[in-house]
């Protein structure tokens, strides 16, 4: 979850500083831009002032020959250009003649943008503003301002500025704005990472609370602290819902265990009393048969529903166990058995350790191998394997006979379910459901599998380290 809302958040405030970065970069251009063009007209006025100046002379005409104010004029030009490289000059009303111009040989060309502010100033206002420069625009800033006598515009007075500088600050101050948004993004990445892990970590707490229940630790809680006031809220209600669980099955698991025990004396009585009725009748009477087999078929189910209560409230004892000796010997204990209906059974039992519950294991690897060994037909072969992967060991145990298939596989250890194909084989349906509530009770786990070309694979897996438990 963290990884689909962080970048959400980074691109929201990616796209919020990009929206404020822009426009103020933006303003900064035209703002570097601005401060030139001022410069600008000021510098064009002053030349103006002056050229009106050359203009006021004796004869108040055009000149061919230079006269003191003329030459004061092409001075301050000179100097002008020289100290600031700005090319500028006075030029009469055609264009093609100068009053004063720096460098000498630069006059108003027939196209382009200084014709454009020349032809502008002849209608007595100054140039417009020059469109903005960016820094990767190599162009120049042209301003035009008229010269003015009697009414009359007699000249223009023309500066085309190189934009290097400008261009070299308006760069500088977007590495600012940028280095500032890259060091707001960091700052806000910094946020969202400290935002979201206060946000999910309570998430955390109940995914991982949840999976602990859901896996048979059902005293396992949430502690509320932290986190939105939304999620410690759910946190308490979901304790409270935990709480209720756990209660509905302990009562359910004591309604069976009472139960099971209280039906189990009536149920040995009736049982002796059948076996006295039996004494009174011919030998061999079939319905005597029938109703003793199904009244020991009644007292199985009964002890089974008593250890299956038993096995989901007793708590685990566990204890370094060595998995492969206690597998060799499940497969030592079970090999008569397994001979006597003609399966071989063979076991490959490294030496393993685990944390485990003695007791609890030996029942589980017991109802597996005997589940294996009972619906493998005579010939087949029953495979017990014990290995060790990195923070568990497990047992797996397969066999050649008939399988399950998918829908099977998926009810396989359900309470009292058994496959159809398999309803004449002597069972409750519970073996399956006590050896996982025993293994869960110690952290362990049960899974069923197709073992190829035919048969079915359990895998029985405890944990190697106490830390994961």
């Amino acid at each position: 979850m963290r990884t689909r809302l962080l970048p959400l958040l980074i691109v929201l405030m990616a796209a919020v500083l990009l929206a404020l970065g822009v426009p103020l970069a933006v303003s900064v251009a035209a703002g570097e831009q601005q401060r030139v063009v001022v410069d600008r007209i000021d510098d064009t006025a002053r030349f103006a002032a002056l050229a009106q100046f050359v203009t006021d002379g004796p004869s108040g005409s055009r000149r061919t020959a230079p006269d003191e104010r003329q030459e004061t004029l092409r001075r301050e030009l000179d100097s002008y250009y020289g100290v600031y490289g700005i090319r500028a000059g006075v030029f009469y009303r055609n264009g093609s003649a100068a009053m004063a111009n720096a460098p000498g040989d630069w006059f108003v060309p027939r196209t382009g943008e200084v014709r454009a502010a020349f032809a502008e100033a002849l209608l007595s206002r100054r140039s417009h503003d020059p469109r903005q420069v960016w820094p990767w625009q190599r162009s120049s800033l042209v301003v035009a301002s008229p010269v003015i006598r009697d009414g009359d515009v007699v000249a223009v007075v023309v500066t085309d500025s190189p934009t290097g500088q400008m261009r070299s600050r308006i760069l500088r101050g977007w590495l600012v704005i940028g280095a500032g948004e890259i060091a707001a993004m960091l700052l806000a990445v910094g946020a969202a990472l400290r935002l979201t892990g206060w946000v999910l970590r309570p998430v955390r707490i109940l995914d991982a609370t949840t999976h602990d229940i859901a896996t048979g630790r059902l005293k396992s809680r949430v502690a509320v602290a932290g986190g939105p006031p939304e999620l410690r809220r759910l946190a308490r209600s979901f304790n409270e819902m935990a709480d209720n669980v756990e209660d509905v099955l302990e009562q359910q698991r004591a309604f069976v265990a009472d139960a099971s025990h209280q039906l189990r004396n009536p149920l040995s009585a009736l049982l002796l009393r059948i076996e006295l009725l039996a004494l009174e009748l011919p030998q061999g009477n079939e319905e005597i048969a029938s109703v003793r087999t199904e009244g020991k078929r009644l007292a199985q189910v009964l002890d089974d529903l008593l250890d299956l209560a038993l096995a989901e409230h007793a708590a685990a004892d566990l204890m370094l166990t060595d998995v492969g000796a206690m597998a060799e010997e499940r497969v030592a204990a079970w090999s008569p058995a397994a001979g006597a209906q003609g399966v071989r059974l063979v076991g490959d039992c490294p030496p393993t350790t685990a944390w485990a519950d003695p007791i609890a294991l030996s029942s589980a690897l017991d109802a597996v191998i005997d589940n294996a060994v009972k619906f493998t037909p005579e010939g087949g072969t029953v495979e017990v394997a014990v290995s060790s992967n990195g923070d568990t060991s497990t047992v797996v145990v397969t066999d050649t006979g008939p399988g399950l298939t998918d829908e099977e596989l998926a009810r396989v250890g359900d309470r009292f379910w058994r496959s159809g194909r398999h309803q004449n084989v002597k069972g409750s349906g519970l073996g399956l459901s006590i050896t996982r509530a025993l293994l869960a009770a110690g952290g362990g786990s049960i899974t069923y599998a197709h073992h190829e070309p035919r048969g079915l694979q359990v895998t029985v897996t405890v944990p190697r380290n106490p830390d994961s438990l």
